[in-house]
């Protein structure tokens, strides 16, 4: 009985991720995403002191420069009304990385070309994927010339 209940809920889960990873341009689900979450860890040091450093996978680094499209999340990181720059995250904003839940590989940091207002429902960007292994104050993955494609439906 339990056994069926965890399976239950296991493929309940599984839908709801697949379909906000579903791209309505390509019809598909976005399969970078699960390349970025594959990342390990090592020991980093700066003169500030020692930080996790990211090791990237070949499968990463081969998108390194090139142009992606991820759907996501809208997180501002101003306090204003509209804004060039915001994080992406591949999970809801009561899950995402800054709540704990995710860890820092689920989350991109988003430079617009344009302004743009907070959007609360999921988004699909495209822009040019950099990797970030030097710079423990900003993120891990970084979307560069971005823009908003529009709404996930």
């Amino acid at each position: 009985m339990f056994s069926r209940f965890v399976l239950a809920v296991f493929l309940f889960l599984l839908s709801i991720n697949a379909s906000a990873q579903r791209s309505t341009y390509s019809g598909f689900p976005s399969l970078v995403w699960p390349k970025l979450y594959n990342i390990s860890f090592a020991e980093g040091k700066d003169e500030f002191g020692a930080y996790e450093k990211p090791v990237f996978t070949d499968a990463v680094k081969a998108l390194d420069g090139k142009a992606i499209v991820l759907p996501g999340y809208m997180v501002p990181l101003e306090n204003v009304t509209a804004s060039k720059q915001i994080l992406l995250s591949s999970l809801p904003l009561n899950a995402c990385f800054f709540c704990g839940v995710g860890g820092p590989e689920t989350a991109v940091e988003v430079n617009l070309k344009s302004e743009t207002r907070w959007i609360d429902k999921p988004i699909e960007v495209r822009g040019v994927l950099r990797l970030n292994a030097s710079d423990p104050d900003r993120l891990y993955y970084i979307l560069e010339d971005a823009e908003i494609l529009g709404p996930v439906k």
